[in-house]
């Protein structure tokens, strides 16, 4: 990935748009907040002098000490309306930046989304950015007054004596010194934090999700000691890190802001000597007091600008990762509704596991895919869903590549229906609303009855209004599969894909869901994935798939006489369901 000239702090300004006035605004206001805090300095000085000539003016204390106040109040104010500018186009900042990522993932290759860990992307996406906040809001304003302050009254010092503002200076060296060596072998220390903490979310991403098995299986052990490790390892990276640097960092922090071990003596000495006034003494004295401070503030955002950096390369990864080009507007009118694969390539990484499937399936046709387990079913169903790119052959829809199909054109006339169907924490309702948004309540209660659902939908706590849990965790995984074939026939999709939809489906809901499918798929394009080769033994034509070709293809009759791999898996059927029906 290139990162711009400006690095990740330029990139995450580019990102702000219409905000990024605020940005502006915020530097400003900082700026008027700084000032503000170091007028107060000149008129100390003015009352330390008038004290010091023996002057009994209330009335120019009494102003002194109200303009010291309307400054503080000031500097108050601008720091407030600084930060809640900065705040402002930070959130708005985050929110487009989220908003991008999550767009990118819908329109990246699924391949390549699962092939990360689910852990990951999560906590890029929620937790990461959320992170960058502190950071990006207090950046600008703290860097104006952190880096402005000190140069003001640097100048103000030398403008006073040149001498002292140099014996001001005298700590900076030795207090940099002193950070360079805490900052020695910094870029590796980072990343090893980095790695374990991405291994220590993972990881307890893992343990939470497979709680079930772990307990079923007794691997809690083995799987809490896993655990522990990673915990252990993130743990150490930051001790062992800190071990190595607090001496230093001590030293830095303690040498660098005590400018009053070289200011006093300079001073007193220059003042003993009468080369420098009494007054004059005091205010560099005030002035060079806090003159380090505001540049240990801008040091200490060094972790934060290093996590900052990291975390917006893990997201631009995920921004400017390869997408599925599909073009805006439709520019090529679709001849029908014929699928056609041709000489269709596709590889997981380096592995290829499609080698050159041809195919045509007629608009109206019933096929099946069928096959040994990791034969490529699955994969020709996803990348006749568009879920995934061929890496080379094409497939069309009504003799128009689909890659030259606007996604959202596509994508509404595609219902597909996998065994894994994941459902939102929202009620029965509106999980199968999501089919066509536009469904009545009626139309939505009409599919599921189509589909067997209603009857164990009207038995829940609440009916159709009863929320599903995260992924549909408090149904059956028979029950989220009807609710998803349901949810896919409300979309009244031209062309439906099955993937093993029933494949957690008992065998008299299974027949069921047959019969309602096979009404409401009539003058519609069926593609179905099924292990039950009865389920599917009466398609207009069943392609048998074996380690990433076709095999055989045929009606179910032609294919038992040819007595090839389709007959050896219908008498295995056959075999397996008469001991079912016998035990």
């Amino acid at each position: 990935m290139m990162k711009d000239q400006n690095g990740s702090f330029g990139w995450l300004l580019s990102q702000s748009g219409e905000r990024k006035g605020k940005f502006v605004a915020s530097v400003i206001l900082a700026a008027l907040s700084m000032l503000c805090g170091i007028a107060p300095y000149y008129f100390i000085a003015e009352i330390v002098k008038a004290l010091l000539s023996g002057s009994t003016d209330k009335r120019a204390y009494l102003i002194n000490c109200a303009l010291i106040f309307i400054l503080w109040l000031g500097h108050s104010l601008f720091h407030a309306l600084s930060t809640a500018n900065s705040h402002l186009a930070t959130f708005h900042t985050l929110a487009v930046i989220r908003k991008k990522a999550l767009d990118q993932l819908a329109k990246m290759p699924l391949g390549d989304v699962i092939s990360q860990p689910s852990g990951a992307l999560k906590s890029t996406i929620v937790e990461r950015i959320d992170s960058i906040e502190t950071t990006l809001a207090h950046i600008l304003p703290e860097f104006t007054t952190g880096i402005g302050a000190p140069i003001i009254i640097l100048l103000c010092t030398f403008f006073i004596s040149w001498k002292l503002g140099l014996a001001a200076l005298i700590t900076i060296p030795i207090g940099a010194v002193c950070y360079a060596l805490m900052m020695f072998g910094y870029k590796e220390n980072y990343a090893r934090t980095v790695r374990a903490t991405k291994a220590l979310n993972a990881v307890t991403t893992e343990y939470i999700n497979g709680i079930e098995v772990i307990k079923v299986f007794g691997k809690a052990q083995s799987s809490y000691e896993k655990f522990a490790a990673a915990a252990k390892e993130s743990a150490a990276s930051f001790v062992d890190w800190m071990r190595k640097c607090n001496v230093y960092m001590t030293f830095a922090m303690c040498i660098m802001p005590a400018t009053m071990l070289s200011v006093l003596p300079i001073g007193g000495i220059m003042a003993m000597h009468g080369t420098i006034s009494t007054a004059d003494f005091i205010t560099v004295i005030i002035l060079t007091v806090g003159l380090i401070e505001p540049l240990i503030g801008v040091m200490s955002y060094s972790d934060d600008i290093a996590q900052m950096d990291t975390i917006v390369t893990e997201v631009r990864n995920i921004i400017d990762a390869k997408e599925m080009v599909r073009p805006e507007k439709l520019t090529k009118a679709l001849n029908g509704g014929d699928i056609e694969l041709r000489d269709v390539h596709f590889s997981y990484s380096e592995t290829e596991v499609l080698h050159g499937i041809s195919m045509t399936i007629r608009k109206g046709e019933f096929v099946a895919l069928v096959g040994p387990s990791g034969s490529g079913k699955s994969t020709v169903a996803r990348l006749i869903a568009s879920l995934w790119d061929v890496s080379s052959g094409s497939i069309s829809l009504g003799g128009v590549n689909i890659c030259d199909i606007p996604s959202d054109d596509y994508n509404q006339k595609i219902a597909y229906v996998s065994q894994d169907n994941f459902l939102f924490d929202l009620s029965v309702r509106e999980n199968i609303r999501l089919g066509n948004q536009n469904a009545t309540d009626a139309e939505v209660e009409e599919a599921a009855k189509k589909c067997g659902c209603h009857e164990f939908i009207t038995a829940l706590e609440n009916g159709y209004d009863t929320v599903v849990g995260t992924s549909g965790g408090h149904l059956s995984g028979g029950e989220r599969q009807r609710i998803a074939i349901a949810r896919a026939m409300l979309k009244n999709a031209e062309i439906i894909i099955l993937d093993e939809a029933t494949a957690y489906t008992d065998p008299e809901n299974e027949a069921l869901i047959q019969r309602s499918v096979a009404k409401l798929v009539k003058g519609k394009t069926l593609i179905v994935i099924a292990h039950r080769l009865s389920t599917v033994k009466n398609a207009d034509r069943l392609y048998v798939i074996q380690d990433g070709i076709i095999a055989e293809q045929g009606t179910h009759e032609e294919l038992l006489k040819n007595d090839g791999l389709y007959s050896t898996m219908w008498a295995a059927h056959i075999s397996a369901k008469d001991g079912e029906d016998n035990v």
